[in-house]
């Protein structure tokens, strides 16, 4: 009898694989008659390049300018023509000196240095990561990675950060890689927000960047700044992508691949799926474990859970999730596929230890989910999708520890 386990990072604790670990020690205390696979997953944040260096990309290391400047050690994976880059490595929360943020100064121009080095890696599809980032300026960091220009009015080039897009005057695309001309770019990213307004990249995602009310209201005005001077470039286009879903992503990073890069946005467990061939590793399983950190309100709207739900749903097999803590009542959860979840903070209330815990907290439910919910009969064995070409993501483990 085969499970698979696909679950992202628990935030702050472990990473995919340590949950996905914990879980398979659990499950197999309770029946080492199992077969327990597990596959890297991510949803466009952090981790999306490490599931596609698991799904057999190759892991390039760069070293480009960090949200702050500071230069930051980053990881590009490539495949033949296609490269993933993740907006959190180069200009991410995780990457500011100290963790302090810069609300109005952190710049996205080490994300644009990343497509260079994918380009120069001869990439002509970028997938774009877009989660994670530490920026709200509009992707205009990206621009100038990529060679554009942002000028004051007295000529002068605009000083880094979506707080100097307030002085705005003109952008100058001319400098622009030319070898963006034969690259396609997909945003893989869960966020449908606008670029501007009280639903755009300044007033819901500035706060968790450390935007105060007041600069929230300053980055916004910068934004509308560079979309006026940006359609006065490129014409119309400037002005349509601002408003189109998915635009706020990342600080505005959204905005800017759209009307410049002409990028199209995919929802990120989507775009991982299709590396990791999802669909084949649910096929056959008896049961599909997933899950995140916290399972909420946002994990209903395209984060990696949800996505793994519907792919067992069409596939008609059984997914439970796992996480650190849920604020949906149990009527939303099944609503969402998850025929039973399972909670960290259920058994350890209190948030430190549970934190500190994690791993011994997840072997516990893996035990639970052995005992309770895999049937004893082997007529009941499901293992017609374990035919899936191996990779570093698949794993078989059988009467043994993962």
């Amino acid at each position: 009898m085969r499970v698979l386990i696909a679950t992202d990072k628990f935030k702050h604790s472990l990473d995919s694989d340590e949950v996905a670990w914990h879980l398979t020690s659990g499950l197999l205390a309770g029946r080492p008659d199992l077969t327990v696979d597990s596959i890297a997953i991510a949803d466009g944040g952090e981790g999306t390049v490490g599931a596609a260096v698991a799904a057999g990309f190759t892991a390039h290391a760069v070293t480009v300018s960090g949200p702050t400047g500071v230069p930051v050690n980053a990881t590009i994976a490539v495949r033949g023509h296609e490269a993933v880059i993740e907006v959190a490595a180069a200009s991410g929360l995780a990457s500011l000196p100290d963790g302090v943020p810069d609300a109005l100064g952190a710049t996205s121009l080490g994300t644009g240095q990343l497509i260079r080095a994918a380009l120069s890696h001869g990439s002509t599809l970028i997938y774009i990561g877009a989660g994670g980032s530490a920026c709200t300026d509009g992707g205009a960091g990206l621009l100038a990675g990529l060679g554009a220009t942002f000028l004051d009015a007295r000529g002068q080039s605009l000083a880094p950060g979506g707080g100097a897009l307030a002085d705005l005057a003109a952008v100058d695309l001319r400098g622009l890689d030319p070898r963006l001309r034969k690259a396609r770019f997909v945003l893989a990213s869960d966020v449908d927000n606008p670029l501007l307004g009280k639903q755009g990249a300044a007033a819901v995602f500035g706060p968790q960047k450390g935007a105060t009310p007041s600069d929230v209201e300053f980055l916004d005005r910068a934004l509308t700044r560079l979309v006026t001077v940006l359609e006065e470039e490129i014409g119309a286009r400037a002005a349509v992508a601002a408003k189109q879903a998915g635009a706020g992503a990342a600080g505005g990073i959204g905005y800017a691949a759209m009307a410049v890069l002409a990028a199209r946005v995919e929802p990120g467990i989507d775009v991982v799926g299709r590396m990791i061939d999802l669909d084949c590793r649910i096929r056959g399983a008896a049961l599909v474990i997933t899950g995140e950190g916290s399972l909420d309100d946002q994990s209903l709207g395209g984060k990696a859970p949800l996505g793994i739900s519907q792919a067992a749903a069409k596939a008609g097999v059984p997914v439970i999730a796992v996480c650190g803590r849920t604020t949906l009542p149990d009527r939303t959860l099944r609503a969402a596929g998850f025929i039973r979840t399972f909670a960290l903070a259920d058994i350890e209330p209190d948030l430190a230890r549970c934190m500190s815990n994690a791993g011994a907290l997840l072997e516990t439910i893996g035990a639970t989910v052995a005992a309770e919910m895999l049937p004893l009969d082997p007529r009941e064995d499901r293992r017609d999708g374990f035919e899936c070409a191996p990779s570093s993501t698949w794993r078989s483990t059988t009467g043994g520890r993962a």
